[in-house]
């Protein structure tokens, strides 16, 4: 009975002839005339730059809940919940210090044992963000129909633009005096950019004092405007790649 499938010798005696067969073609290839040489002289360096920046954007949410047995009703008294506190809160809204826009709205089932539907849970939100911090938490107080869930902060698009303009200044600045000390020790006189890559992180540092106001965010809203501190955030630019010395 004749096997298709090939000896353990036979496969090795074809593993030998196809790599024989390459190495012709890679030596041609390597002698061939006006082929880019091999990269010499070549180093790899990244270099950071970093800036702390107080976080001048605030993002407020409004949230509410309902309880029914029936899901039509349930959605309508969230809607409601929905209009009352968007009449309130867009009066003062203006774009870049106050924008208001709604967020989650679902309504899902709820099942007793045995699996069956005994009722309806609904939640809405509501999102203020913006640049001005006592005119967006002023609209919360007034938004009665719904309470402050979250509170975050970060930086607007005209903070992050300068302060990744800062840190990325820095970045190229230490990344072309590594390159110069780095050929510099090897004995070189100079260099010049082979591959570069810019990249930018920026991590935020929420306040503590959120935190600890959050048990009272609900009871508060209600009465006065909570009170709300910044933090900072750490915007990082890292510049890498390639340099030939010469």
């Amino acid at each position: 009975m004749n096997s298709l499938v090939p000896s353990g010798r036979a496969t090795l005696a074809a593993a030998a002839v196809l790599a024989l067969g390459l190495l012709p073609w890679s030596a041609a290839r390597a002698q061939t005339p006006g082929a880019a040489p091999a990269p010499h002289n070549v180093f790899q360096l990244s270099a950071a730059g970093e800036v702390e920046v107080l976080q001048d954007l605030l993002t407020l949410s409004l949230a509410t809940t309902r309880e029914g047995v029936d899901a039509a009703s349930v959605q309508s008294e969230l809607r409601q919940a929905v209009d009352v506190a968007l009449t309130a809160v867009k009066k003062t809204a203006q774009p870049g210090q106050l924008d208001v826009r709604t967020g989650d709205f679902s309504v899902q089932p709820r099942y007793a044992q045995g699996g069956k539907i005994n009722g309806w849970h609904g939640r809405a939100e509501l999102v203020l963000e913006g640049r001005d911090f006592p005119r967006i938490t002023q609209a919360a107080a007034r938004a009665t129909s719904m309470t402050i869930e979250r509170v975050g902060f970060g930086l607007s698009r005209e903070q992050r633009a300068r302060v990744e303009t800062e840190a990325q200044a820095l970045a190229i600045e230490r990344f072309k005096a590594k390159a110069g000390e780095i050929a510099q020790a090897f004995g070189f006189s100079g260099y010049a950019f082979r591959e570069v890559t810019v990249s930018s992180t920026d991590s935020g540092f929420q306040p503590r004092m959120v935190a600890s106001m959050a048990k009272g965010m609900r009871a508060a809203a209600a009465d006065a405007p909570v009170a709300v501190e910044p933090g900072k955030s750490l915007v990082q630019v890292t510049v890498s790649g390639s340099v030939q010395a010469r």
